[in-house]
């Protein structure tokens, strides 16, 4: 008998520890990926990041979890035979798989922005930029994912994306804080503008400290419950591959018709390079500085001379400086821009240069203006001795690239001895490439719905432990009554 009541009273509490003190339990979110490559003038990346799937304010706090490389060229080069395009990415897309769970994998949205090359290749070849296109969506559409198109983009979109990439990974938007265990807005946040030097064309973008006066180059974007406006303009065949060839054109205008082999000033060092006349004729060229006859049949050699102070002046010519008049909110070409306020970083091509030159540490502009001439004075075979490991393709062109780049910020963008010290040249922001696919990404999760957390019924530790204990005692005086 007494065995039978205590079994009652066990019984009881554990039926009564059971039922009180329950709570709702809220699970940790689930992770979401998402994929955006990057089809560049002159090659093609692939990023994978992923981010909670409650989301912050409605912007996910996004991380880069994969990054490679397609091996090539960019996709645009592929315009002869479009199905390489698509082939081309199936490497990466390979890769990407194995870093995002089998079970989550059709539904990670995948995008493929293609930039400048294309933009060029659509004004030449409208259809064949249409085809290369359809390639690559046809291949993206073979993946077990969640294709969302492949589409050119606007160069103000490639600028704006840029500076929220930058923006989020220097804690602009919001920052983690330990104390409240939770993303906050910063409160003193410093707004960072975004310098862009591509292949094919070049971008500014940053948040004036003025209004912008004309709103054909302003961008507005809501993130993390905050709204951004922010000046943004690109600049088509102003990239530095284009660059170099709009410069050869000019080299050669000047020498007059070609008849024959000819030898020409350049700012690369005495060494020789041969470009098919014929292949100058691009879209870039036309209409811009002289036009020149030009023979299939001829080869045309520039060489260069170790003159700085002419590098730099036939750089300074591929610009219209003249359409801005006395105006000092205007680049060239008659383009608004206001005037450059904040900090900047510079990231491509601007940082690979200077890299390169190891100006990429806040170096003062007379030091960087000293380093680029000393540089553009020293013999080739000086040069060739020196950077041995660089590609010799490579290496001609820093001297024009880096008086390129100083002519850009100062001439046209009107950066001075003072702003010049708010530029800072680099690639990665912790652990993430700077570029527009981050920025893409975080847009875009505005757009991806969140998820509820999901919640189940849960009890104190300690009330669940007791219930347990009462249990097992309520089960062991069972036994034993029925054995006794």
């Amino acid at each position: 008998t007494a065995i039978v009541g205590a079994l009652v009273a066990f019984s009881i509490i554990a039926l009564f520890l059971s039922l009180v003190k329950i709570e709702d339990v809220t699970l940790p979110p689930t992770v979401k990926y998402g994929m955006v490559f990057d089809a560049g003038s002159s090659h093609t990346s692939l990023f994978v990041y992923q981010w909670d799937s409650d989301k912050e304010n409605d912007t996910g706090v996004v991380s880069q979890t994969l990054s490679c490389d397609v091996q090539g060229q960019g996709i645009s080069s592929y315009a002869n035979d479009p199905p390489k395009a698509g082939d081309s990415l199936r490497e990466c897309l390979d890769k990407a798989l194995k870093v995002v769970p089998a079970a989550k994998q059709r539904d990670v949205p995948a995008y493929l922005g293609a930039t400048a090359g294309m933009r060029l290749l659509r004004e030449q070849n409208s259809s064949a930029a249409d085809q290369v296109l359809a390639e690559v969506a046809k291949t993206m559409q073979e993946y077990p994912v969640a294709f969302k198109g492949a589409r050119i983009l606007t160069g103000e979109e490639e600028g704006a994306y840029g500076w929220i990439t930058i923006n989020y990974l220097l804690d602009s938007f919001t920052k983690y804080s330990p104390k409240a265990h939770t993303w906050v807005h910063p409160e003193a946040a410093s707004i960072f503008g975004a310098l862009d030097l591509g292949g094919a064309s070049t971008q500014i973008s940053f948040m004036p400290e003025s209004s912008v006066s004309n709103w054909n180059e302003a961008s507005k974007f809501m993130l993390y419950g905050y709204n951004y406006n922010i000046y943004t303009h690109s600049y088509l065949c102003y990239g530095q591959n284009e660059m170099l060839k709009r410069l050869a054109k000019e080299l050669i205008a000047v020498r007059g018709e070609l008849m024959g082999n000819w030898t020409l000033l350049s700012c690369h060092q005495p060494q020789t390079w041969e470009r098919h006349a014929g292949s100058l004729k691009l879209v870039c060229l036309c209409g811009r500085g002289n036009e020149t006859k030009q023979s299939k049949s001829k080869n045309v050699t520039l060489e260069g001379r170790s003159n700085a102070s002419a590098c730099l002046a036939a750089i300074k010519k591929l610009f219209n400086f003249s359409a801005c008049g006395q105006s000092q909110d205007c680049t060239f070409d008659g383009v608004y821009q206001p005037p450059v306020s904040g900090q900047f970083i510079a990231f491509s091509a601007f940082y690979y240069n200077f890299k390169f030159l190891n100006l990429t540490k806040g170096q003062p502009l007379a030091t960087v203006r000293e380093t680029i001439e000393h540089f553009c004075t020293r013999s080739w075979e000086d040069l060739s001795s020196s950077y041995p490991e660089e590609n010799p393709e490579r290496l001609p062109k820093y001297c024009a690239s880096a008086n390129y780049i100083l002519t850009l910020l100062l001439d046209a963008y009107k950066f001075n001895e003072t702003s010049w010290n708010n530029i800072f040249f680099q690639m990665k922001a912790g652990s993430a490439s700077i570029g527009w696919t981050l920025g893409y990404m975080l847009n875009l999760t505005n757009l991806i719905p969140a998820e509820p957390l999901a919640q189940v019924k849960g009890h104190v530790p300690s009330l669940w432990a007791a219930a347990v204990a009462f249990i097992v005692f309520s089960l062991a005086l069972g036994l034993a009554a029925l054995l006794l």
